[in-house]
């Protein structure tokens, strides 16, 4: 079941949980939740994604507000495991580019730990072996989602596309339930769903609308 704006978000999906107490969507009745998917290899997400995380976290936590962490893996696949973000959640250690990223702009401990806690619960995304036949078919379901107005674009940016995906999906070790299911565009991604379950956002990058998006779903009855 894929994810659509405006109907009843389907449960992301959880390897194991490194932090918290396990939950879903649909276990959070009455909730609004703030899913926030990053990878451990990211710096982005860790310079500002979790750290906005945090801040909703820590003002909105006590009026109904759920924020959960999951880590997912497209690229990168020995830096963005398991066990990597078991290293993050108990030590704060962070690994590969984000590493030094952080360290670069003089944002660890230590010289390889944040210098805060993730304080919500923390999950890692189910990944399953990518297996099968790269058709046609297949190229086009992972398009159209990221690019609606696929088919009216010139012939030979189509054809780019689809060599860039089909080059992608050679490359990938590993399909990731929920970044598939949300149709992610890349780390880090926020998922907005509200208190009747309902998905409402699903956002890539910086969009800064987050918090004011959780103002407006506080006031809903």
């Amino acid at each position: 079941m894929s994810a659509i704006i405006g109907e009843k978000a389907p449960n992301f999906g959880v390897s194991e949980w490194v932090q918290g107490t396990p939950t879903n969507f649909d276990q959070e009745k009455d909730h609004i939740i703030l899913l926030e998917v990053f990878q451990v290899n990211c710096p982005g997400c860790f310079m500002h994604a979790i750290p906005e995380a945090i801040n909703i976290y820590n003002k909105y936590k006590d009026e109904g507000v759920r924020v959960l962490g999951l880590a997912t893996a497209f690229e990168d696949f020995d830096k963005n495991t398991l066990a990597n973000l078991k290293m993050l959640a108990e030590t704060g250690k962070v690994v590969g580019d984000t590493k030094e990223a952080l360290g670069n702009y003089g944002q660890l401990q230590d010289g390889n730990k944040l210098p805060y806690k993730i304080p919500f619960p923390l999950a890692m995304d189910s990944l399953t072996k990518a297996s099968g036949e790269i058709n046609q078919e297949k190229i086009m379901q992972f398009i159209y989602p990221q690019i609606p107005e696929f088919d009216s674009q010139p012939e030979e940016y189509k054809n780019q596309i689809i060599e860039r995906v089909k080059s992608y999906m050679k490359s990938k070790e590993f399909s990731a339930e929920t970044f598939e299911k949300f149709a992610l565009q890349g780390t880090p991604s926020t998922i907005v769903v509200d208190r009747k379950g309902v998905l409402r956002d699903v956002s890539f990058g910086q969009s800064g609308h987050v918090e004011a998006l959780i103002q407006k779903l506080l006031k809903e009855d």
